[in-house]
């Protein structure tokens, strides 16, 4: 997919970059345009700003693959505090987070207690939790825990890839369940065998796989569809394939990032359609970051006039 972006996905795993990057100035300032901050009154109060306009939000504290498995409560408790301040705000803000960051290396079985707990806090509040999908050694693990949950809420959804091989099967398997599934392109460096290597391949296999997603085999009970992506070609493709099936606007929401294409949210928001949009916020967004700058190499002109 391209030299620069593989560089950028290889710059997000060194942590000798992240070191020096989260400690450089115009770096952080780079970083504010697609993060309203650091703590999650940050991420709040940006959803506030974004409710008027008709915008719903995702909220998601950075972070992944913690090394210690004691840190997965605190990880937990925080996801309680962050329900607690969204019922506060009287937000439509749901809450998205990585099974690694509960525990998930160290033990499997611990990550789903403790998502179970925050999918308990999620129902009593009438509120949904997203299980976010991270590098492709995790599919499995991500996708048995999300069945586990779903068998114990509808109120869970998952995230799949566009750019693995494996996803067509993956989502098919997931469609009987009534499942929620956010669609995104992927954002990890993934060798040859195992995802497309061709941009234009990843877009076709989105187009489809939500195509089918928007069919009426799939409008079981719970199931959702999260258009995932800030292609606007793609996003008008899928909305006219809504538009010829007269699919129920319950059964889909276009999910965007805080911090790009802003306009473009705000006129799909305009015109009645759901717009969902993932705000991230915490103190481990180097990683986050070299992604977001991989999915469009472009941006990295941003972040070097951001210096002056």
């Amino acid at each position: 997919m391209g030299i620069a972006r593989n560089a950028l996905l290889w710059a997000s795993t060194n942590g000798w970059l992240r070191e020096r990057a989260t400690r450089t100035a115009f770096v952080r300032r780079a970083v504010k345009a697609f993060m309203p901050g650091e703590h999650v009154e940050d991420a709040i109060a940006a959803a506030k700003d974004l409710k008027p306009a008709g915008i719903t939000t995702m909220l998601t504290r950075l972070g992944e693959n913690i090394t210690r498995i004691e840190d997965a409560d605190e990880v937990g408790t925080h996801y309680a505090r962050v329900l607690d301040l969204i019922s506060a705000a009287g937000l439509d803000a749901q809450i998205s987070i990585k099974p690694t960051q509960l525990g998930y290396d160290q033990d499997p079985a611990v990550a789903f207690a403790h998502c179970s707990r925050i999918l308990d806090e999620c129902d009593t509040r009438k509120n949904f939790l997203w299980l976010d999908m991270e590098s492709s050694k995790y599919v499995d693990g991500t996708l048995e825990l999300f069945k586990k949950l779903r068998a114990r809420s509808p109120n869970v959804g998952v995230a799949l890839q566009s750019y693995l091989f494996r996803t067509e099967k993956d989502m098919e398997a997931l469609v009987p369940l009534g499942a929620a599934i956010r669609l995104v392109k992927g954002a990890y460096l993934e060798p040859p065998d195992v995802a497309y290597p061709k941009k234009a391949d990843v877009d076709a296999n989105f187009f489809t796989l939500a195509s089918r997603l928007l069919q009426d085999d799939a409008n079981r009970p719970g199931a959702l569809l999260h258009i995932g992506t800030h292609d606007v070609a793609l996003q008008d493709q899928l909305l006219q394939v809504i538009a010829e099936r007269k699919v129920d606007p319950r059964r889909y929401e276009i999910a965007m990032l805080y911090g790009i294409k802003n306009e473009r949210q705000r006129e799909l928001a305009a015109r009645g359609i759901g717009m969902r949009c993932l705000v991230s916020y915490g103190e481990y967004w180097f990683p986050w970051y070299m992604r977001r700058l991989a999915e469009r190499p472009a941006n990295v002109w941003f972040v070097i006039k951001s210096k002056f």
